[in-house]
């Protein structure tokens, strides 16, 4: 995958294309990724993609994000993508912070290529598979705010420890988890600035498991 400062500038290419006159500056990109400066200038500076923004941005110019995230040539995609799509659930955040929980049952349907589908089970378990965004730092370095991860809905039972996306209080959360001897569960932070947390098994329910985020499999 190319780096940030490399996507930034084929996205610049990609504004100066469409007919923008003059120099492109950073705001201009910030603007057209409804992005504020300051979160795209700390993103920038962190070598944070936000994926999400990007996302949106190629389906509105109509460009391969193949070709900006990873340089390929997207005629040698064709045979690879166009069949191959995955639920995903746009307005819905799920925390990997202090507990915000933002949801819309609007989905659409998100393309992954050929390469990426056998990292999620194969074709045979793509029904199984939906994507949602995240919202907060507490799985970094492993899952990044912004991040779109894909989890497995079929695997919604603890019977190894991983990570999960599950519910809690009404709020959807993602975190690592480990079934302890007593029954309980250990819910893991993998920022160690978040502190761990014990809880009943009974009260929280396993929504699935997580099998990779966008630019990361485990």
């Amino acid at each position: 995958m190319l780096n940030v400062l490399e996507i930034i500038e084929k996205l610049k290419d990609v504004l100066s294309a469409d007919g923008k006159k003059g120099k492109i500056y950073d705001k201009d990109l910030a603007d057209v990724l409804e992005l504020s400066q300051a979160n795209f200038a700390t993103m920038k500076n962190r070598s944070k993609i936000p994926f999400s923004n990007i996302l949106n941005f190629c389906a509105l110019k109509k460009i391969s994000i193949n070709w900006l995230l990873y340089n390929q040539n997207p005629s040698s995609l064709l045979d690879n993508t166009n069949r191959y799509w995955i639920r995903y659930y746009k307005e819905i955040n799920l925390s990997a912070g202090g507990g915000a929980f933002e949801a819309n049952e609007d989905k659409e349907d998100l393309e992954i290529p050929k390469y990426f589908l056998s990292s999620l089970g194969g074709q045979r378990n793509i029904k199984n598979i939906e994507a949602m965004n995240v919202s907060g730092d507490s799985m970094e370095p492993t899952i990044s705010n912004g991040s779109i991860i894909f989890i497995d809905t079929s695997k919604n039972d603890l019977n190894k420890d991983g990570i999960y996306a599950f519910v809690s209080s009404n709020e959807l959360f993602v975190k690592r988890m480990q079934k302890r001897v007593d029954g309980k569960i250990d819910i893991v932070s993998d920022n160690k600035d978040y502190p761990k947390q014990i809880v009943n098994g009974l009260d929280i329910k396993i929504f699935g498991k997580v099998l990779g985020a966008f630019g990361c499999i485990y």
